[in-house]
């Protein structure tokens, strides 16, 4: 029975693979059409003397998260635990957070609340993909109290790299300055 539930797992993570990579592809296309010419023609040329315009990339990792900031994310939302790491070679920002209580973290999990990933620096805001058979790369189901939930940005330029300090914006719930691992 073990067995066929490993085959199972296995097959699973497959068409997730496969879905994450068809949806990396897809963003990567609508992201580069909807780019405005304005923003090409910002960078200067090799010959210019104009200063660079790229933000300065902050490589400091906080051995842990602020106190008062845990505090907040346990006693507001019922949440805590929040990482945001790069995964897939960068193509994808994986944001987890761990359930404390399942009715002020229920918002999180809702379908209705469009989920984004900001970093002010590079200037671009990620969405989650959605692919046509799968659905969003995110979980949706009703939260469970010392369950991990997550959800996948899709980083098809790899504008945000580790080490980077980005928003994450879902409703009204709004964690700001985490690292991206």
């Amino acid at each position: 029975m073990s067995a066929l539930n490993a085959v199972f797992k296995h097959q699973i993570e497959t068409v997730v693979k496969k879905a994450a990579i068809v949806a990396i592809v897809a963003c990567s296309m609508t992201i580069s059409s909807q780019q405005s010419p304005a923003t090409a023609t910002q960078a200067p040329t090799a010959g210019s003397n104009a200063p660079s315009t790229q933000a300065h990339r902050s490589r400091y990792t906080p051995n842990h998260f602020p106190k008062r900031a845990v505090m907040y994310y346990q006693d507001v939302w019922g949440i805590d635990s929040l990482t945001v790491r790069a995964a897939e070679s960068g193509e994808l920002i994986r944001f987890n957070y761990r359930v404390l209580d399942p009715a002020k973290a229920r918002q999180l999990n809702d379908k209705k609340a469009e989920p984004f990933l900001i970093d002010p620096h590079a200037g671009v805001k990620l969405v989650i993909p959605s692919l046509e058979k799968v659905g969003q790369l995110r979980q949706s189901v009703t939260p469970e109290t010392g369950k991990v939930y997550w959800m996948a940005f899709s980083n098809p330029r790899r504008t945000v790299k580790p080490g980077d300090r980005v928003n994450v914006v879902i409703g009204h719930f709004h964690a700001d300055g985490l690292v991206v691992e």
